[in-house]
C-alpha cells in the first residue's frame, strides 16, 4: 500500500472560502458574522471536488491512501481570536471527516487545531479530542507560529506546549509541524515561511530535551525537513557543541520527515542523509507546487516517481517509505487498516 502522509483539502468548494471571507468581515462588523449553519455544502459537491482532483491524481500516480487535513494556508491562525479559530477549525475538520466517509478507502483525516496567538495551546484540546473520538482522526497539525510569520510563540520545547503533548501521548497520535499563511511580507508562504518553520522546529528540538519528558512523542517535519538534510553536518556539529547526544539518539527516535521534495536530486539527498526509518512518503498534492517540470515533463509534486527512480531506497526500504513507517508513526491509521483486513 502506498500511503501519502501529507494531503490537504485545497480543492474545497468555493462556498467554504466565501463563508470564511464573511467570517473575517464579521470580525470588524459583528452584524455580518455568518452562522455555521449558513455554510451549506452537499455530499455531491464534496465528491466532485475530490474525484476531479486529488482522487484522480492518486489513481493516475498510483497512491492508495492519503492522510487528509484542512488546507494549511487557510488555517490562518493569526486572524481574529480564539473563538474565530475555534469555529473555523471545527468547520474545516468536519469537511475532511465527511470526505473520509465518502471515500473511506482513500482518505483518513488529521485535525487542524484552533490555535490563536498568545492563547494557551491547552484551549485546543477539546477540538483535538473531538476529532480523534468522533471523526477517527489519526494525527494533528501543530502550528509552531500562530502569529503568521512573526514568531511570537515560545519554542516547541517550552512547557506551554506540554498539555498538547500530553494528549498526543495519551491518544497515541503524532503531529505534523506545519505553519499556515505568512502575513509577513518578508516571507513567502510556501517558498520561505513553510521551509523556515521546518528548519526552525528541528533546531528548537535540538536545543531542548523534550523527548526526555515525552519519550513516545512523535513529530513529522514536512517538506523534506526544510534545510535539515542539506545542512545535516551543521546540525550535528551544533548539537555536539551544545553537549547534546548524537542526533540519532537525541531526535531520530521521535522525529520523521516526509518526501515533499520536488526534484530527484533533492529526494536523493534526503534519502542518503536521513535514515530510511525516518522517511514517510508524501506529496502534499494538490498543494504548493502544481505545475509540470519542463525538465521532466511530469508534475513536480509527483513524488512517487522520485522514489521509484531512487537507487538508494530499494527493496524492503521502499516498503518502509511507502507504508511501513506511516503505520508505525500513525498507530491509529494502522489499527483502522487492520480493521479492514489491510
Amino acid at each position: 500500500m502506498i500511503i501519502d502522509c501529507h494531503g490537504h483539502y485545497t480543492t474545497a468548494p468555493k462556498a467554504l472560502e466565501n463563508w470564511r471571507n464573511a467570517q473575517i468581515a464579521g470580525i470588524k462588523d459583528p452584524s455580518v458574522m455568518p452562522k455555521v449553519a449558513d455554510l451549506k455544502i452537499s455530499d455531491d459537491e464534496l465528491r466532485e471536488s475530490i474525484e476531479a482532483n486529488q482522487l484522480r491524481l492518486m489513481k493516475e500516480r498510483g497512491s492508495d491512501l492519503t492522510i487528509f487535513s484542512p488546507r494549511a494556508s487557510f488555517m490562518a491562525h493569526h486572524i481574529g481570536d480564539f473563538q474565530v479559530s475555534s469555529t473555523w477549525a471545527a468547520i474545516c475538520n468536519e469537511l475532511c471527516y465527511r470526505v473520509s466517509q465518502l471515500f473511506p478507502d482513500h482518505f483518513i483525516p488529521a485535525a487542524m487545531l484552533p490555535q490563536s496567538p498568545g492563547v494557551d495551546p491547552a484551549t485546543c484540546i477539546p477540538e483535538m479530542e473531538r476529532c480523534i473520538r468522533d471523526y477517527g482522526n489519526v494525527g494533528i497539525n501543530l502550528n509552531p507560529d500562530p502569529s503568521g510569520g512573526h514568531w511570537t510563540s515560545p519554542p516547541l520545547t517550552d512547557r506551554v506546549w506540554y498539555p498538547i503533548y500530553e494528549k498526543m501521548v495519551e491518544h497515541d497520535v503524532p503531529a505534523m509541524i506545519h505553519v499556515s499563511t505568512s502575513c509577513n511580507a518578508c516571507f513567502h508562504t510556501t517558498g520561505a515561511h513553510y521551509l523556515n518553520a521546518d528548519t526552525t522546529a528541528f533546531m528548537q528540538l535540538i536545543q531542548g530535551d523534550l523527548f526526555k519528558d515525552f519519550p513516545t512523542l512523535r513529530f513529522i517535519i514536512p517538506h523534506g525537513g526544510g534545510a535539515v538534510p542539506y545542512h545535516w553536518g551543521r546540525f550535528r556539529g551544533l548539537a555536539q557543541e551544545m553537549k547534546k547526544p548524537l542526533l540519532k539518539e537525541h531526535l531520530l527516535k521521535n522525529v520523521v520527515f516526509d518526501t515533499c521534495v520536488y526534484h530527484q536530486p533533492g529526494i536523493d539527498l534526503l534519502t542518503k542523509v536521513i535514515p530510511v526509518d525516518n522517511i514517510l512518503f508524501a506529496s502534499e498534492m494538490i498543494g504548493a507546487v502544481r505545475g509540470i517540470d519542463p525538465e521532466t515533463g511530469h508534475y513536480y509534486d509527483d513524488t512517487k516517481r522520485y522514489i521509484e527512480a531512487s537507487t538508494i531506497v530499494v527493496g524492503s526500504d521502499r516498503h518502509k517509505v511507502y507504508e511501513g513507517n506511516a503505520r508505525r508513526v500513525f498507530p491509529r491509521l494502522d489499527a483502522a487498516l487492520k480493521q479492514k483486513g489491510q
